[in-house]
């Protein structure tokens, strides 16, 4: 082979070529590390309404380092992400040399149990909030299910002026709603929307023929449900003690 110069021309020429692009690779990452393309501007496109300002600094303060080329976008957004309100970060470079934040909050639709917060998205997130909100007491991995159903138990409900401030759901995957005013709905595992759309249709008839508070109902019959009134039930008790 080395009396035979154009295998020796090609190697030759390989190498001078993986040498050169050595060389451009090192002279590219020591450009873009020098501080010639600094990070100069953070640009919040999104205005916050529960992420606190200081909550922000905290975080550009203590991720985003380095250039513009050289700033760890992952990190950064892995920081933001882990503001308590933030659900979702989106940060892009544009250059010369700012960095857009687009920052997605939670919106808060329920409480989980003592533990947390439900999103309208159904997944459970924690931070402090002392507003009003329904509670939702069920097992792992509900959360989702009860922020859909939630929308709609809240919707069947509307005629009759009432609303859900308690959703459970038990293991076995049972159903209960306890209202405004103090009503507790037994809805079971089967057949919700059906059994719901009766109770609504006959609630003010009910009402007018009991002339009292119903305090619990139970809506799982094949053809109607049955209430108790405290009221009613305090004065059986006491019939039954004399």
């Amino acid at each position: 082979m080395w009396d035979r110069p154009e295998p020796l021309n090609a190697i030759a020429n390989a190498l001078f070529a993986v040498a050169f692009l050595a060389v451009l690779y090192a002279a590219f990452v020591l450009a873009v590390r020098l501080p010639v393309f600094p990070l100069r501007e953070v640009v919040l496109k999104s205005e916050p309404r529960l992420v606190q300002r200081a909550e922000i600094e905290a975080v550009a303060r203590r991720d985003l380092r380095g250039t513009f080329f050289t700033i760890d976008l992952a990190r950064a957004r892995k920081g933001f992400e882990s503001i308590p309100w933030v659900r979702r970060a989106d940060l892009r470079r544009h250059w010369p040399g700012r960095l857009e934040v687009r920052l997605e909050e939670h919106v808060p639709l329920a409480r989980w149990g003592t533990l947390g917060l439900v999103n309208l998205q159904g997944e459970i997130f924690n931070a402090a909030y002392d507003g009003a909100l329904p509670v939702f007491n069920g097992p792992a991995g509900a959360a989702k299910e009860m922020a859909i159903q939630y929308a709609y138990f809240r919707a069947s409900l509307q005629p009759i002026g009432r609303v859900p401030v308690q959703v459970n759901v038990s293991a076995r995957r049972a159903w209960s709603l306890k209202l405004d005013g103090g009503l507790t709905l037994e809805l079971g595992r089967n057949d919700l929307e059906n059994r719901l759309e009766r109770f609504v249709q006959n609630y003010q008839r009910a009402a007018l023929l009991l002339g009292r508070r119903m305090d619990h109902a139970d809506l799982r019959y094949g053809n109607g449900f049955a209430v108790r009134v405290a009221e009613l039930a305090r004065a059986e008790g006491k019939e039954k003690r004399r």
